[in-house]
């Protein structure tokens, strides 16, 4: 746990929330994205066959811990928060009770054990897909759900299952998203909202001001449309704390809560990059390349969509890129000398190693599909691979090589969201833990050739963003604000000097992808995504 930096006497403050897949994050933010205190809390995953589960009674526990902890600090006087604002992991399922206590685990957006019921909602002969019904789903949000049963359908529909099925699993009021769920605790309501429930894939898109979810996308899911939470306007207020949770934590009466938001769009947010076509890029345990947009649309080859905004007008370009981050933290796990004394990952350690390999890490390339691609390719079977080793071929070529490979494949990414955005998108702001390395910041801007921009504290950017959500719900930020908001903590240029030997690397990039295709299809399409 630490405090950031201080802020003005007069700040207004929000107990921000960040759960993601491998933690929690809690901060004490200003309304204006200051950080005066955050803790961070370690996750784990039960992973078993196409299972993968979170405790969300552990979540806010760890939430009630850090929030105490936090505002008996000193960092910030409790009288002046006067906001809670969760964001984080996305299409992940909470069963919870009327009064919503968890009935089950949470079901994880990597979890497939709906397969068989999402294949009977949209399954057919073309890409695994019935053409008329996904052009429905896609023509009115912008998406469809996935056959892998990897999201909120699937896992609703297995859940509705289960609780006829031989384990009995007790009934649910309520299926709700991760940050629903946090909103839940501290409100006692039942809420969502477009943005929340993107991945569900089951609110008409194209009319945001509609807070009712589409009667003929709920019939074709399966879903019990009577265990949907009821919408709010993105950007809203859902209700006060309740009185007991805040005594319980130290907060003062009357404190609300703002609409919880994926992880997308709180990166919007953290990075100022909230107006039109302001671009950033995220490499965190995933990665992606988002920027508003004016319009709805849909790339269905490319996997780029424009989704529900951070308001009630206006869209957010999503897409994403499995494993960012996961790639180094698995490199640490398998070259020796890459773990601290604890056996946890040595990040520092392996961009140093990385550092002393040259710029095209001796011409080997990784293609980092670790557990498979969403975009800009959708291929779960895809899987990752060094490529043109020689007997010369040394660890730090092998590291360096890992850092590369991510890059080339958000400039994969990148082509495919500006052919999207129909514009050249620089600089693009750098969030996430990837982005506190120099070395991975700057060979994200020679092989993209776009100039980054890393913001201030880029791991703690999602706090930053959920509080300046806050603000932006409760009328205290606006929009045209944000940008100058938002610390830049250094700009990364090209380097001509590097241009050739990238671009003739990644010139060979895609191409391995469509060498290997049949391949990854052969060797795992009867695996399980979440398998080795």
């Amino acid at each position: 746990m630490s405090r950031v930096r201080p802020v003005p006497a007069a700040e207004q403050f929000a107990l921000a929330v960040d759960l993601g897949t491998s933690g929690v994050k809690v901060g004490l933010v200003s309304l204006t994205g200051a950080i005066a205190w955050h803790d961070h809390v370690r996750l784990s995953t039960r992973m078993d066959g196409d299972a993968a589960t979170q405790d969300a009674t552990e979540w806010w526990e760890i939430v009630r811990e850090c929030a105490r902890r936090g505002l008996s600090s000193g960092a910030v006087p409790p009288t002046r928060v006067v906001a809670v604002s969760v964001t984080g992991q996305w299409a992940s399922t909470v069963p919870v009770d009327g009064v919503g206590a968890p009935t089950g685990p949470c079901v994880l957006w990597m979890d497939t054990r709906g397969a068989p019921y999402s294949r009977k909602v949209i399954g057919g002969p073309v890409a695994g897909y019935a053409p008329r019904p996904a052009l429905t789903w896609i023509r009115r949000t912008g998406g469809a759900p996935s056959t892998s049963g990897a999201d909120p359908i699937g896992h609703i529909r297995f859940l509705q299952a289960a609780e006829s099925g031989p384990s009995a699993m007790p009934p649910a009021r309520w299926f709700l998203e991760p940050v629903d769920y946090l909103s839940m605790c501290f409100t006692g309501l039942p809420a969502a909202s477009h943005a929340s429930m993107i991945g569900a894939w089951l609110t008409d898109n194209r009319h945001l001001d509609v807070l009712a979810y589409d009667r003929v996308l709920v019939a074709r899911s399966g879903v019990d449309p009577h265990r949907l939470p009821p919408l709010h306007r993105t950007g809203s207020v859902i209700g006060p704390v309740r009185p007991e949770v805040a005594a319980d934590l130290g907060l003062p009466a009357g404190v609300r809560v703002v609409t919880g938001t994926p992880d997308l769009h709180s990166a919007a947010c953290g990075a100022g990059a909230v107006l039109d076509y302001e671009a950033h890029l995220a490499v965190s345990t995933s990665a992606w390349i988002g920027a508003p947009v004016p319009f709805k649309k849909t790339d269905a080859i490319r996997q780029v969509a424009s989704v529900p905004g951070l308001g009630r007008h206006g869209y957010l370009i999503a897409d994403n890129h499995e494993t960012g981050g996961q790639c180094l933290d698995w490199l640490c796990g398998v070259v020796p000398g890459l773990t601290d004394p604890a056996g946890r990952p040595d990040f520092r350690a392996a961009t140093d190693l990385a550092a002393s390999a040259p710029p095209g890490a001796s011409r080997v390339l990784f293609t980092p599909w670790l557990r498979g691609e969403r975009s800009p390719v959708d291929d779960r079977h895809a899987r990752a691979g060094f490529h043109n080793l020689s007997l010369t071929t040394g660890r730090a070529d092998l590291a360096r090589a890992v850092l590369e490979g991510v890059a080339f494949n958000n400039r994969w990414l990148h082509d495919a969201v500006e052919r999207f955005a129909k514009r050249r998108l620089d600089p693009v702001r750098m969030v996430g833990g990837g982005a506190l390395s120099d070395l991975w910041c700057q060979i994200h801007a020679d092989v993209m050739d776009r100039t980054i921009e890393r913001v201030e504290v880029p791991l703690l950017a999602n706090l930053r963003g959920a509080a300046i959500f806050a603000g932006l719900a409760l009328g205290s930020v606006s929009a045209a604000e944000v940008r100058r908001l938002v610390g830049v903590d250094r700009v990364f240029r090209p380097d001509p000097v590097h241009r050739t030997t990238y671009d003739h690397l990644y010139g060979e990039f895609p191409k391995l992808y469509s060498a290997q295709r049949r391949m990854f299809s052969r060797l795992n399409r009867h695996r399980a995504v979440g398998r080795a």
